[in-house]
């Protein structure tokens, strides 16, 4: 087996690897949930301070023949898409999620919205590089905060600045190398799909 140096693996290392410190979060807020969504979305772009890139996921179905079994693929999942948000004075995040889903389903009673384009959104995860250039984005459709954490109150929580976490229900997601996932072909086929089922 050939011997590998400290150069041979500096050579293939490309720009010394990627930083999960660099990236971008782009949330997109129903219109109905804030009165100036570009606002919002850039705090988001702040503000959000943890995200994932998301996994990808295919089933499996084991179909049985003389004792073995054969493994084809099944169907495609999406799991849940978390984020972490930091708590600024303003409470403009966190007054936009808590809005979001109180039109899902109202708190005191089981009534909410009946259409889907209502609380359905859309956000872009961008990869960057150490100069802030855009190495890969990913477009996750049709999201709704299924679940917004709570905020820890402490006497003893000092040297901290609060942030919760919201976890957003996805119905799909697609990646580009360059540019937006938005500006790709199947991506804005699927999303007039989706767009005409839900209306």
């Amino acid at each position: 087996m050939a011997q590998r140096s400290i150069e041979d693996f500096k050579a293939v290392l490309q720009g010394g690897g990627v930083r999960p410190t660099m990236f971008e979060v782009e949330l997109t807020f129903p219109d109905s949930v804030v009165s100036d969504p570009t606002l919002t979305t850039t705090e988001g772009t702040f503000l959000i301070k943890a995200s994932q890139l998301p996994p990808s996921n295919v089933g499996q179905i084991q179909v049985p023949f003389r004792g073995r079994k054969l493994k084809v693929s099944g169907d495609r999942t999406f799991e849940d898409w978390p984020v972490t948000v930091i708590n600024d004075v303003s409470f403009n995040l966190r007054k936009a999620f808590e809005e979001w889903s109180e039109r899902i389903q109202n708190h005191n009673y089981a009534l909410g919205s009946t259409t889907l384009n209502d609380y359905f959104a859309s956000a872009i995860v961008r990869q960057l590089d150490r100069d802030g250039v855009q190495l890969r984005s990913y477009r996750f459709e049709g999201i709704w905060p299924s679940a917004i954490d709570s905020i820890e109150l402490n006497f003893d929580s000092t040297d901290q600045v609060e942030e919760y976490g919201v976890t957003f229900a996805v119905q799909y997601w697609s990646a580009i190398d360059n540019g937006d996932p938005f500006t790709s072909s199947v991506a804005r086929n699927a999303s007039a799909n989706l767009n005409a089922v839900s209306t």
